[in-house]
């Protein structure tokens, strides 16, 4: 038999499914005060939780018998997975149960933005004025509206509001252009273009270093006058401070906004304004998707107690036979180099080959795993691990293959990983671990250098000339931008140099520019991990 715990409220469906179990017992304790929560927990095999639990430490040290936890939603960020982990216990998520009420959501701000009828409504219920002239709204119909980011809710809104009669760009370049051309839409290439040609914007990507204020005065400004803009994603992809100015300007026509870079918010400048139509992050609420939710977590709760399946885990437990020390500390490699990848490339990825050599060839699918999961990160709008990241690759139409390196290598282990993309580009970048807890990239497409993937990188490529090194660090001093690493390699036939220069903290766009303007720059970009 095994004990299941409901810490926090969930549908009556999910709960019907677990006692529909004969070898489960199922104890609802989600009216438990939280702090004798923990007391109710000694014998339990699974719970499942929503937000309000917070699972840590201190918490996991009442669960004696726990095996798996369950959470009804997308978010974990209220469990301590590495607790988990270390205790055995699997976590998993229902990443997926929501999309269809975020994608209608999405709609209803876009609807209202167009035709304001909130203000209306209120207008005419509680101060009792009917006044047609004044609440002339806008037509869907015929409109461009661009759409950042085509994940699973992107792709749904985009195929809605082409039913309307919209046309659809699509900014998502970690994506083929299959994807949106198969629907209808239209892949546009650059984020500049997409903002300059639409009438309407809304977002639905990940919160990333690289996603966090993407819109901002700089963005906006290059927008149409009149532009509505949507955001039921994340809070803080668009600059709040930005859209209350452009708002107030007249820049921006109306704004639809689900999610606040701090939450809960109940007293920001953008709820003074009328054109602005605001919810308590509602997007996930609807009793059709707490129902999804529900049933989908007490379906993978059962499994996983059964050992039929660990669909949608956020953990894995490293079995110690399986893997050696050496093979572990590749692994994180991987996982480094398969982010590195993804951010420097930024752009749809076709294809991930991985050559392990030496004695991690016997772990060589878990490296072609942990770089995937690495690639994926930066890459799409939804919670991925390594029980779910095969499949999304596949869903993305990306190829993992693993395959051993046969070249000549002063190392006794390395790892080279290369990416195709872009109608046949290539980048290839190497690595090893020289002791524990020393893991580096030792090459980079023909140079070999050597640097730990940690921090706040700069990847810079220049003709190999005097002086030009040198501007580098000018611009950096100028802008109070501490250099703590600097690696070079030159490959002296091509008269190229490539560096690593790792900085105290993150560089903004307009500095990253004028570094390329340097003569003598060849590309530059950057990267954090």
């Amino acid at each position: 038999m095994f004990k299941v715990v409901v810490c926090d409220p969930i549908s009556e469906k999910g709960i019907e499914i677990l006692k529909n179990e004969k070898d489960i017992i199922v104890d609802i304790k989600s009216s438990v005060d939280k702090k004798e929560l923990p007391l109710h927990l000694k014998d339990a095999d699974a719970i499942i939780t929503r937000s309000s639990t917070t699972v840590d430490k201190e918490f996991l040290s009442h669960c004696e018998n726990l095996k798996v936890i369950g959470r009804a939603g997308v978010g974990v960020d209220n469990i301590d997975l590495d607790e988990a982990s270390k205790r055995g216990i699997v976590v998993l998520n229902m990443p997926t149960g929501n999309t269809l009420a975020a994608t209608e959501h999405t709609m209803t701000h876009m609807l209202n933005c167009l035709r304001f009828m909130p203000n209306a409504n209120y207008e005419l219920k509680h101060k009792h004025i009917w006044n047609r002239k004044k609440w002339m709204g806008i037509e869907l119909h015929g409109k461009t509206v661009g759409i950042i980011g085509m994940g699973r809710i992107g792709s749904r809104v985009a195929v809605r509001v082409m039913s309307f009669g919209a046309k659809v760009l699509v900014y998502d370049p970690y994506i083929p252009k299959e994807r949106a051309t198969k629907i209808g839409a239209k892949m546009v290439d650059t984020l500049d273009e997409l903002i300059k040609s639409s009438d309407i914007i809304t977002i639905h990507t990940p919160k990333t270093e690289e996603t966090y204020n993407m819109i901002d005065k700089e963005k906006i400004e290059k927008m149409k006058d009149g532009v509505i803009l949507i955001n039921c994603a994340r809070g803080g992809l668009y600059n709040e401070k930005a859209l209350y100015d452009g708002l107030k300007s007249g820049k921006i026509w109306a704004l639809g906004i689900d999610v606040f870079d701090k939450e809960p918010q109940t007293n920001h400048p953008l709820f003074e304004l009328d054109n602005v139509f605001v919810t308590p992050h509602l997007g996930a609420n609807t009793y059709e998707s707490q129902v999804r939710v529900a049933e989908g977590i007490a379906k993978s709760v059962i499994d996983a107690l059964k050992g039929r399946g660990y669909e949608n885990a956020v953990n894995i437990k490293m079995e110690e036979e399986e893997i050696s020390e050496v093979g572990k500390q590749f692994l994180g490699l991987a996982e480094r180099m398969g982010s590195f990848l993804s951010q420097y490339v930024k752009s749809f990825i076709k294809k991930v080959t991985v050559y392990p050599h030496g004695e991690i060839e016997s772990c060589m699918n878990s490296l072609g795993l942990f770089t995937i999961v690495g690639v994926l990160k930066n890459m799409v709008d939804e919670h991925v691990n390594y029980v779910n990241a095969p499949y999304i690759a596949n869903e993305r139409g990306i190829e993992v293959e693993q395959k051993i390196y046969k070249k000549r290598t002063e190392f006794k282990n390395y790892l080279l990983i290369k990416a195709e993309y872009d109608d046949g580009k290539t980048l290839e970048i190497g690595g090893t671990v020289f002791e524990p807890n020393k893991a580096r990239i030792v090459y980079m497409d023909g140079f070999d250098m050597e640097i730990e993937l940690t921090g706040n990188i700069i990847v810079f490529k220049n003709y190999d000339k005097p002086g030009v090194i040198g501007k580098v660090g000018l611009i950096l001093g100028k802008h109070n931008i501490n250099i703590a690493d600097f690696r070079l390699g030159r490959k002296k036939d091509l008269g190229e140099a490539l560096s690593f220069i790792k900085v105290d903290q993150e560089v903004s766009d307009s500095i990253l520019k004028e570094i390329l303007n340097i003569d003598g720059a060849i590309s530059i970009a950057k990267v954090k991990l």
